[in-house]
């Protein structure tokens, strides 16, 4: 969401090349978040130009009624909201009858306990730290305490499922939520802007987490 339209391809490619390990796709719809983006349509466009994992965040209501377009067009996993699912379990389950991962995000009002009974069908957890629909928000504080009940949680169930956080992330945020247990970052205006190359952005991220 944060790169150049106009320019979608090359700084999907770039990010490969700066060795990132996916690519986010914000798919907005206008209702359940306010704002308008892709389809399966810029899904498909993309896949054959990277070899990455294609994460595709599904910010809409009803996702169920896209997952096989999403899936088809070459989407290696799909996040829905928890928010935005009337039946999860059932939402989840047909993601892996598709043959790809399945990922539930949470908004920051979210508890983490409304995951417990869906965990054994869940690939990736996505921890929202903004209110989900624009990118460059400021980084919601509170939300660490989440990520780390949520990591004892899954350290309580013996459950390795990946713990992803989205929103905020930059050289100084990193560092905080992996420490409080996250193990994936979605990171978008910190890596696509004006101040550094996407290479240069990619690595000064690792570089906090790695010195933290």
């Amino acid at each position: 969401m944060s790169a150049d339209f106009a320019r979608l391809g090359e700084e999907a490619r770039e990010a490969e090349v700066a060795g990132v390990d996916g690519l986010a796709v914000d798919v907005m719809d206008g209702h359940f978040v306010p704002n308008i983006t892709f389809g399966p349509g810029a899904v498909r466009a993309l896949r054959p130009l990277v070899s990455m994992v294609l994460d595709v965040h599904l910010m809409i209501i009803e996702p169920e009624r896209y997952l096989a377009a999403f899936a088809e067009a070459g989407a290696d996993r799909l996040i829905v909201h928890q928010e935005a699912c009337l039946h999860l379990h059932r939402v989840l389950q047909s993601i892996r009858e598709l043959g790809i991962e399945a990922g539930v995000a949470i908004n920051p009002e979210t508890p983490v306990n409304v995951l417990e009974e869906v965990l054994d069908l869940t690939d990736l957890i996505q921890v929202m730290t903004v209110n989900p629909g624009f990118g460059g928000q400021r980084f919601i504080h509170s939300q660490l305490d989440k990520i780390r009940r949520l990591r004892r949680v899954l350290e309580e169930r013996g459950l390795d499922i990946p713990i992803a956080v989205d929103g905020g992330i930059d050289t100084t945020t990193a560092p905080l939520v992996v420490s409080a247990g996250a193990t994936v970052l979605v990171a978008g205006s910190s890596i696509y802007n004006s101040r550094g190359s996407v290479a240069e952005n990619v690595a000064a991220l690792r570089v906090s987490v790695t010195q933290r």
